[in-house]
């Protein structure tokens, strides 16, 4: 009996060492020198001071800059998990026809609160910012991505933004351009995945641009779009508490 417990508890410390304590010291150790960028966080810094992370997207929401994705870290609530404290980090889970995503304010049938909903709402943000462009708005800057965190958009959500926000600096569409070209990201392993371009490395590279500076927002684009977001958050917390969850799972056939 003695033998046995004996040999159990040796297993049991040995493990201990080696799992609780060699390796996460090896894994620390091997990631700080292999790959210490990705290792603490792939944080960006600006001066020596940290401004984002490469994998969690910012908000932007001034003309002058490019915006990104809907998003959990953007002042509209899209998911009832984080509508008041924005701490999730999920898709919304709204179903194709349910007002709080597509809802356009009108009283209807399907939308008899006459709710106005996320995409709506970002497509008048969109607008009040551009009224001039009449092109149609790339899904991803009216859709949030699975994690609700996601940093980047494509080439048809950045080359919508370029001459609003040279417009909005002073530079002409050329430079812009040329600068999300420069940092759009390809493929991985040529097959995996879509082009790309993370957002706040490219409005750091605009803030970097000679004669450019963090820019004062015009107020009458800044008020609208501000506004726009508290429509929407408003309506989209109110009906996350009203509609009873078998009605969201209706909506989603």
């Amino acid at each position: 009996m003695m033998k046995q417990f004996r040999a159990t508890l040796v297993a049991f410390v040995m493990l201990a060492v080696v799992t609780g304590l060699i390796y996460p010291v090896m894994v620390t150790v091997l990631a700080q020198v292999i790959f210490p960028y990705q290792a603490n966080g792939s944080i960006i810094t600006v001066n020596g001071q940290a401004v984002g992370s490469q994998l969690i997207g910012q908000w932007f929401d001034n003309p002058a800059y490019f915006w990104p994705r809907p998003s959990a870290t953007g002042p509209v609530p899209y998911t009832a998990f984080n509508a008041d404290k924005g701490t999730g980090s999920t898709g919304s889970n709204y179903g194709a026809l349910n007002p709080a995503l597509i809802g356009d304010g009108n009283k209807s049938p399907t939308n008899p609160d006459g709710v106005t909903g996320t995409v709506k709402t970002r497509i008048d943000a969109l607008h009040a910012a551009d009224p001039d462009n009449n092109a149609p708005i790339p899904v991803d800057l009216v859709t949030a991505s699975a994690s609700g965190l996601d940093p980047d958009i494509g080439p048809a959500g950045a080359a919508y933004q370029v001459h609003r926000v040279a417009k909005a600096r002073g530079l002409d569409d050329t430079t812009v351009q040329k600068l999300v070209d420069q940092y759009m990201q390809g493929r991985m392993l040529l097959i995996l995945g879509e082009p790309h371009v993370n957002v706040l490395q490219l409005n750091l590279a605009l803030d970097a641009l000679p004669g450019q500076k963090p820019p004062t927002p015009p107020a009458a684009a800044t008020e609208s779009a501000t506004a726009a977001a508290t429509q929407a958050a408003t309506a989209s917390a109110a009906l996350a508490v009203t509609q009873a969850p078998t009605e969201v799972a209706t909506q989603t056939k």
